[in-house]
């Protein structure tokens, strides 16, 4: 996932798992130059959106391992991980990263939605519970979207 890589990478760098918020703008802004400083706070609101990163007391604090992620050589971030992903796309994700083949997914929840006259992603939801897929907070999102 190229967004707990790019996260990753201020941590590994400095080997901590806690920076000061200025201190992992800088390193993808200004050593990194991926993105401007805007555009690093706004990857921490994503990251933190995504359960990757905790704010504390001013700080950045990673919320998994980033020694455990492997960055490849040359690698640069896209800009389109600066973009929240819907609950449908996190619940996509996470049936992915389960092991559930994506096309045959999509297919069964877009049959699911249809059929049961619900959200996307409230059938998404469905889909990875019956799959006993864990997909954290998006499940939450996913219910927003039914009771509206």
């Amino acid at each position: 996932m190229s967004l707990e890589v790019t996260v990753a990478v201020p941590f590994k760098q400095q080997g901590t798992t806690r920076l000061g918020e200025g201190e992992f703008v800088v390193a993808l802004s200004l050593d990194r130059n991926w993105f401007s400083p805007d555009q690093a706070k706004r990857l921490i609101d994503v990251a933190a959106g995504r359960g990757l990163l905790a704010r504390e007391d001013g700080d950045v604090v990673a919320q998994f391992d980033p020694p455990s992620v492997t960055v490849p050589d040359e690698y640069e971030p896209d800009q389109s991980i600066l973009r929240e992903q819907s609950a449908f796309e996190r619940i996509l994700d996470a049936l992915v990263a389960a092991g559930c083949d994506k096309q045959e997914a999509v297919a069964d929840v877009n049959e699911r939605q249809r059929r049961l006259g619900i959200s996307v992603e409230a059938a998404a939801a469905l889909y990875a519970r019956e799959r006993g897929v864990d997909v954290g907070d998006a499940v939450e999102r996913a219910k927003a979207t039914f009771e509206e």
